[in-house]
């Protein structure tokens, strides 16, 4: 098939090119140029800023692909200009969304797909707009039958991403566990969680491509691997034979002081993220992620050491600072109780 993937440079949708390459597709991807990466055999690229919206159609409607895969839309307006790039010339429209459109506490533990309602709350940003998107697609998807299918990652990590740590620290984790410095996690970190991996993620997009009994549906792809948050860093300092010193700190605290940066674990994070995968099996039945926790962070320090660094100094800054907060809380309160 020809295919084309609107992105091809972030975690995901360069997994998604690899397996389409490895599947014999043939491949486009479309992004602003700012990167450029090798993979196994020749990929087209079309340079060109989806923002751009009537720029961005006007392109596509020059090209010709039996399907589109659309990483980087995040928000209704965005699906809107993909759609109307499209509508009628591909046989299959695959949209990322994001298992944070699943309004939170859940209803079912594992999380299934139809037993949820999407998230309603604009004080979310990212969440809302992403459910909102998804309810457009919905909607155009009964109107107009466009087949469209949705894919909702869960937190997935891979080269190429920075995304991994409370504080989305990346590289950092490994630089103050080496140090010996302090690492928050937030509330207990207990919070049970699947933690995927790019490669095992982008088996759901390309596994279902040209498949009509996806269309109108929306499907999570997800590790089945039962983890809890602090495994995040205690599995680091596994691999790098130094036990991590991790303090906690209640997520609420955490977002108002980093409220853009630590939203995310006030509204989604701070609940149970375990996914039940039985939906994506009824289309791919051999669909299994095959890469563990251990495995999958040896594969990030391996790229963070190569190519993914270096250390972000604005948020080992506040880190630090979140640390000082802490120390001082429980002095203040050690200090209360004992009078």
């Amino acid at each position: 098939m020809k295919v084309l993937v609107l992105g091809g440079t972030g975690n995901i949708s360069r997994a998604i090119v690899s397996r389409l390459l490895r599947q014999n597709h043939d491949v486009t991807v479309f992004n602003r140029g700012n990167r450029k990466l090798v993979f196994e055999r020749d990929v087209r690229t079309l340079t060109g800023d989806k923002n751009d919206r009537p720029r961005f159609e006007e392109q596509m409607r020059k090209e010709q692909f039996d399907a589109v895969i659309d990483m980087i839309s995040f928000s209704r307006e965005d699906a809107e200009s993909t759609v109307r790039a499209f509508e009628g010339r591909v046989g299959h429209l695959i949209v990322c969304s994001s298992s944070a459109v699943y309004k939170r506490p859940t209803r079912s533990i594992p999380i299934r797909e139809d037993a949820e309602e999407l998230f309603d709350n604009p004080r979310h940003d990212y969440a809302f707009r992403k459910a909102e998107m998804e309810r457009y697609l919905g909607q155009i998807h009964e109107q107009r039958n466009l087949p469209v299918t949705i894919i909702r990652p869960s937190l997935t990590y891979g080269p190429g991403g920075y995304n991994i740590g409370v504080l989305r620290q990346n590289y950092n984790i490994i630089d103050r566990i080496r140090k010996g410095k302090p690492l928050v996690m937030f509330g207990d970190g207990t919070t049970p969680w699947n933690f995927t991996f790019a490669p095992d993620l982008a088996k759901g997009f390309t596994d279902i491509l040209g498949n009509p009994e996806t269309f109108g549906r929306q499907y999570h792809v997800t590790s089945e691997e039962a983890r809890i948050w602090e495994d995040l860093y205690t599995t680091f300092g596994k691999i790098l034979g130094k036990e991590p010193w991790i303090v906690h700190i209640p997520s609420e605290l955490l977002m108002t002081a980093a409220p853009n940066l630590c939203s995310h674990l006030y509204y989604e994070k701070m609940y149970a993220g375990l996914y039940d995968n039985s939906k994506i099996r009824s289309v791919v039945p051999d669909f299994r992620a095959e890469i563990s926790l251990e495995e999958g962070l040896a594969m990030m320090l391996e790229w963070f050491e190569s190519e993914g660094g270096p250390l972000d100094r604005e948020k080992d800054a506040l880190e630090d600072k979140l640390v000082q907060f802490h120390q001082s809380w429980s002095r203040d309160l050690t200090g209360l109780f004992a009078n």
